[in-house]
């Protein structure tokens, strides 16, 4: 039989920095090996599984009672220009449904300034006034030291959820993220999420593997992506109609109708920088849905 403190509810409060976040979550998406984005969900079943061991309790008393994400957003014209909105209120959606409290300010012309600041006194507010037994920080930034020194004066412990990863660009420039060792060094616990979801004994981890989703185009989408020619046919060329989360759509030069395509068949450009209006070659390929396009490459 459990005791009075072994039902305790450990009150977790997790606080994201977005752009910390949506960089960590392109690194799994077009150059891990895993090709899928970070899901919210899975995440947040993760923390709760964390918690619960590193708290040696039973993860049903560890609840997630407030999640926050801060990021500097693009304004809405900005964002239409860079074919970004609907991308970004995608992902929004996500959020509102997995219940987490967003916190946007507007981007200025030398990028994000004040969300850090506006994260830290946010957290420690919540902390003294939500009384969580843990606070939960996505981030590897050292700016954040003070604020676990503040959290640890109220009792509160930390948790911090970062990565270690490098890679090289579409470019050949070598790209490269590190947290930092003072901020590993003051958390309660620190957990090193590279290091768990890489771990070849947790291949089959059901766990693990809820932590990424793939991407799939609405089914409710207008474009159908059907074309006349045949499937296997010299590769074409077309025009970027749309750039959606993850994939988009190619208006061919043949006047047939609109062709579907994958971020992980574009090969000789980052994803992230295609942007309507821009020309590409492709060859006709097919998936679960029908015809689309294959071996794309920005001309």
């Amino acid at each position: 039989m459990q005791s009075a403190s072994d039902t305790k509810l450990t009150r977790i409060g997790v606080f994201y920095d977005g752009s910390y976040f949506s960089r960590v979550s392109d690194y799994y998406c077009y150059y891990h090996d895993r090709k899928a984005r970070l899901s919210i969900k899975g995440f947040h079943d993760f923390i709760r599984r964390e918690v619960a061991e590193k708290e040696q309790t039973d993860a049903r008393y560890c609840q997630i009672v407030d999640a926050h994400y801060f990021r500097g957003r693009l304004s809405a014209a900005d964002a239409q220009d860079r074919a970004k909105l609907y991308g970004e209120r995608v992902f929004e959606d996500v959020l509102i449904r997995e219940g987490v409290t967003t916190h946007f300010l507007p981007l200025s012309p030398q990028g994000e300034k004040g969300v850090d600041v506006w994260l830290a006194l946010e957290a420690f507010e919540l902390a003294i006034y939500k009384r969580f037994n843990v606070s939960v920080l996505v981030t590897g930034d050292g700016d954040y030291v003070p604020l676990v020194r503040k959290l640890n004066t109220i009792g509160t412990r930390v948790m911090l959820m970062a990565w270690d990863f490098e890679f090289h660009d579409r470019d050949n420039n070598r790209r490269e993220t590190r947290t930092s060792q003072p901020l590993i060094d003051e958390v309660t616990y620190p957990v090193m999420m590279g290091d768990i979801i890489d771990d070849r004994a947790r291949k089959n981890d059901t766990l693990i593997d809820n932590l990424f989703f793939t991407p799939k185009p609405s089914p409710s989408s207008t474009i159908e992506p059907s074309v006349q020619s045949s499937v296997g046919a010299a590769p074409s060329q077309g025009v970027i109609h749309n750039i959606v989360e993850g994939y988009g759509f190619i208006i061919p030069d043949s006047g047939d109708k609109n062709l579907f395509f994958y971020h992980a068949d574009v090969e000789n450009y980052d994803f992230n920088d295609l942007q309507p209006g821009d020309r590409v070659q492709f060859s006709l390929g097919s998936n679960e849905r029908g015809p689309c396009a294959k071996q794309v490459r920005r001309l």
